[in-house]
């Protein structure tokens, strides 16, 4: 009856029962998996975003497939705030990043075709390219004390595409990444676009991270739809929305702006309008909030990059020289790597460091094999929360390694 998409039947995994059993029993969890702005204390403008959001919902209905101008030039004059030249042309607005992705799929792949996505990476992109009958093949990003695209990884993921019965439409860029919190390398850019282009690529970027960096030196390009190296050669789309931007995940409302040569644009902008007029998701009273809240927003933006920040170097300072527990180099995001004693040796270690800093001090991580790393041990910590919980929760990560290394 129902159909193979995806695989509907998930069995529960390990760490997802003990925290399910340890929430139904009452006892306390130090959450350092917490990525929602909205739950850990954050200021919020509360009565000016009720009062946006009034004053858009007294209109009528206006359908607009690319979504209303105004919407789309708030967004473009963002983009031009920070000096990247953007046009209210080349915006369409969405209903989030993974809606985003759903129409890009759609507009570029046929059922079977592959997309290219790096690894690390979040746990996401299998399932909304299965949901469009679209194969995801994993590129790896390696690690040498900075990151790095693995050009060889990518060449054999273009292989692996083709010798499996389809072909690659679309390289996935998560810039900066989510959890490495790397940018794309200045030079990786134009390498990537040179391969694009010779293997009739689209490029999509997902920068809904780019607003919060904290590396000293500024990234090779925060929004690749206006970087030329890649533009002048691919397809380019570039992804956005007010959950990370703004750290209002609950108004529902993404962006993204397309370039490239000037032909395969005008075709795929052609092309959007159709698949975007088949649904027409983004609700009016957002969409005409919207210059308000990206005002309003930028307020919230810095309070979030301020948590991390700060948060971050909180953890640094909490792993001294002689630590058993480091932390992998990042220049922007919400998420810590952290590299922890890999005691078993067989790949499974992080998930063990997991459950038994749940079950042993009540510590709530992601372990790393969740997002793809390498084999290892490796635990993913979110910056986000309150500095209290945050402080409790890596001193037990620091104190249960530290106990465990003779």
């Amino acid at each position: 009856m129902f159909s193979a998409r995806l695989p509907w039947d998930r069995p529960e995994n390990a760490l997802a029962r003990r925290e399910r059993e340890r929430r139904a029993a009452g006892l306390p969890i130090v959450d350092l998996t917490e990525s929602n702005p909205t739950r850990v204390g954050i200021p919020y403008p509360t009565e000016a975003l009720r009062e946006a959001l009034g004053a858009g919902a007294t209109h009528g209905y206006e359908p607009a497939p690319f979504g209303l101008s105004s919407a789309r030039e708030a967004v473009a004059r963002g983009y031009r705030a920070v000096a990247t030249p953007v046009d209210a042309e080349q915006v369409l607005i969405t209903a989030s990043s993974s809606e985003s992705y759903a129409l890009l799929f759609k507009l570029l792949c046929d059922p079977g075709d592959a997309i290219l996505v790096p690894e690390p990476s979040y746990p996401l992109f299998d399932y909304l390219a299965r949901l469009e009958g679209v194969r995801s093949f994993g590129y790896r990003l390696t690690y040498d004390g900075e990151w790095h695209v693995d050009l060889d990884s990518l060449a054999a993921a273009l292989a692996l595409a083709a010798t499996n019965g389809g072909r690659a439409r679309a390289l996935v860029v998560v810039n900066p990444n989510n959890p490495t919190g790397s940018f794309v390398a200045a030079s990786d850019l134009a390498r990537l676009g040179e391969i694009a282009a010779g293997a009739e690529l689209a490029v999509i970027s997902d920068e809904v991270f780019a607003d919060y960096r904290f590396a000293t030196r500024a990234p090779a390009a925060t929004c690749l739809a206006a970087a030329p190296a890649i533009t002048a050669r691919a397809l380019t789309f570039s992804l956005g929305g007010l959950s990370k931007a703004c750290g209002l995940p609950h108004l529902k409302l993404g962006w993204m702006v397309v370039a490239g040569p000037p032909a395969a644009t005008r075709a795929a902008l052609a092309r959007l309008e159709l698949i975007s007029d088949t649904y027409l998701s983004v609700a009016g009273p957002v969409q005409r909030a919207l210059p308000r809240l990206l005002d309003l927003g930028a307020g919230v933006r810095a309070a979030i990059l301020d948590r991390v920040t700060q948060n971050r170097t909180r953890l640094l300072a909490a792993l001294g020289p002689t630590c058993p527990v480091t932390c992998l180099n990042a220049e922007g995001g919400w998420t810590a790597i952290l590299r922890v004693p890999d005691l078993a040796g067989d790949g499974a270690s992080d998930e063990r460091w997991a459950l038994a800093l749940l079950a042993d001090d009540g510590v709530l991580v992601h372990p790393g094999y969740l997002f793809d790393m390498p084999a290892g041990a490796y635990l993913m910590v979110s910056l986000l929360p309150a500095p209290n919980a945050f402080d409790r929760g890596i001193a037990a990560i620091v104190a249960r390694c530290g106990d465990s290394v003779p």
